[in-house]
């Protein structure tokens, strides 16, 4: 049984996605506070965090900075009523593997959390090397000119996703599907920032991550 852990401090929210959470199979522990909650997450190691940003004691992008500081990959969904582009932005650099908005549908919620078991369930083991930019499918480690780049668990999939297609272009729809497991046909922004947060990780390899206007993004070697 997937232990989650929750961190957020309004019970009136935390109790109905307990009970969601208990009720679709997860063994569920509850945080309201920041700097413990970054206790729990070292001590209990979960399988999966979901993080809101309102946080007594360390604000949300504090502990989702904290818990990568100590070099742990557990995926964070980060659940919050904050909503704008900058907002998204700065919780995709501070670590956070996805961000879902309040209000949010359940059946999306957990459509998301089953998408983020996915990608570190791990698969066939295969180096994946493209110019300077190496992928270590078995270790899940990305290293750029031999330096190892810390990614998050989507951003290291959705960079896999373009490196076994290398040359070819993937659409906007494939990488929703493959990555998000969904194919939701509406606004992509929130893959175009984590696009654009993957490319600053990878500094000057980011050109390798193209865009293709109107069809999707495509990884050149050269």
């Amino acid at each position: 049984m997937s232990r989650i852990l929750v961190v957020e401090d309004d019970l009136e929210i935390a109790g109905p996605l307990i009970r969601s959470l208990q009720g679709a199979g997860y063994s569920v522990a509850l945080v309201g506070d920041g700097k413990v909650a970054v206790d729990k997450v070292k001590n209990t190691k979960p399988d999966l965090i979901i993080l809101d940003l309102g946080l007594p004691t360390m604000d949300g992008l504090d502990v989702c900075r904290s818990i990568r500081a100590y070099s742990m990959d557990t995926p964070i969904l980060i659940l919050t009523a904050r909503s704008s582009e900058l907002d998204l932005v700065v919780g995709l650099d501070a670590g956070a593997d996805d961000y879902l908005t309040k209000p949010f549908r359940t059946s999306e919620l957990l459509a998301r959390i089953r998408a983020l078991q996915r990608r570190t369930s791990g698969g066939e083991v295969i180096e994946l090397i493209g110019d300077s930019i190496r992928l270590d499918t078995e270790a899940r480690v990305c290293w750029v000119s031999e330096v190892e780049v810390p990614l998050t668990s989507t951003e290291y999939v959705l960079l896999e996703l373009l490196m076994r297609n290398a040359g070819r272009v993937v659409s906007r729809q494939q990488i929703l599907r493959d990555v998000w497991n969904t194919d939701w046909s509406g606004s992509t922004k929130n893959l175009d920032m984590h696009v654009s947060a993957l490319r600053r990780k990878l500094g000057d390899a980011g050109h390798h991550v193209a865009t293709v206007r109107g069809l999707g993004f495509r990884f050149d070697r050269s």
